[in-house]
């Protein structure tokens, strides 16, 4: 196993350009580095301290303490460390993808939390895992480890379309991947069209099979998406309430307000004056239960 890439205190580094033979498999990039991975490899990223940005082809994520992310392999994530972040991840090649799957185990794009023993605990494999004069089945543990993180996900992999397992899973792993663009792109109106081209599926594959997998549909999914990043930024900034509605893909203010009131209960304004009685989790779903729908977060 090679020694772990560690990319710190603003160092810039590019796997996409490098040619100087296997990549390691460990890496990590912390106060402020930024790491550019190749379009090879299946990437997990754990952020253990502070946060990152994360721009990909499905969009830009902030990843928080205790928070794990997973790409495939065209999405060529750029991890940019935050001044105290520190995010380790791990790149699979496909034989370290085949390994996986003879052990019965896949991980799949998404994203999700992490208790404190499963971060410590994953820090330490991810450590055990580096040294030296290791081979590919090193990585073993930490895998199934990683794995388990998604066990959440893997109920939903059986509710795909397909005769065979394998196909299931591809099915999943494309509607998740359809997830991550509309969390990455929570700052616009993202088309049907988009998704499609994104997942290799028809606009109306998508469709059926989205909303039969998360119970909701992708245009809901964006709307509710958009409007969270709006109580978001009314929370956390000074902007002005025609900012925040442009900023968060509305055309004007007036569909803005008629939206946010659907969803919330009240106004922009008030909204901005008492958010902790006011949040996202307390806003009722859309089968007026009074609870927020368990979606699937990827």
């Amino acid at each position: 196993m090679r020694q772990v890439s560690w990319v710190d205190r603003g160092q810039s580094v590019s796997f996409e350009k490098a040619d100087d033979g296997p990549r390691p498999a460990c890496v990590g990039v912390a106060r402020l580095g930024s790491l550019q991975t190749s379009g090879t490899v299946f990437t997990i990223w754990l952020q253990l301290r502070g946060s990152a940005w994360i721009e990909s082809k499905e969009g830009k994520f902030r990843l928080r303490q205790r928070e794990w992310i997973a790409f495939e392999k065209e999405s060529r994530p750029l991890i940019q460390a935050g001044r105290d972040g520190i995010c380790v991840g791990v790149s699979l090649d496909a034989d370290a993808l085949r390994m996986l799957g003879t052990l019965d185990c896949n991980v799949f794009t998404g994203r999700g939390r992490m208790s404190l023993g499963e971060a410590r605990l994953a820090l330490r494999l991810w450590r055990e895992a580096q040294e030296p004069g290791g081979t590919i089945h090193q990585l073993r543990p930490l895998l199934l480890h990683l794995a388990s993180l998604q066990r959440e996900l893997l109920g939903n992999v059986q509710r795909c379309p397909g005769r065979s397992r394998i196909r299931k899973r591809q099915v999943f792993g494309r509607m998740q991947r359809a997830r991550m663009y509309l969390e990455g792109n929570s700052h616009r109106v993202v088309r049907i069209g988009e998704l499609a081209e994104l997942t290799n599926f028809s606009s109306w594959y998508l469709s059926k099979t989205f909303q039969s997998l998360y119970e909701e549909s992708p245009q809901s999914l964006s709307a509710r998406l958009r409007l969270e990043r709006a109580a978001m930024l009314l929370r956390d900034t000074d902007m002005m309430i025609g900012e925040v509605a442009s900023a968060s893909g509305f055309d004007n203010c007036c569909s803005f307000a008629r939206a946010f009131r659907a969803r919330f209960g009240t106004s922009a304004t008030r909204y901005r004056d008492t958010p902790e009685a006011l949040k996202p989790d307390s806003a009722k779903s859309k089968d007026g239960s009074g609870k927020t729908k368990a979606a699937v977060r990827t």
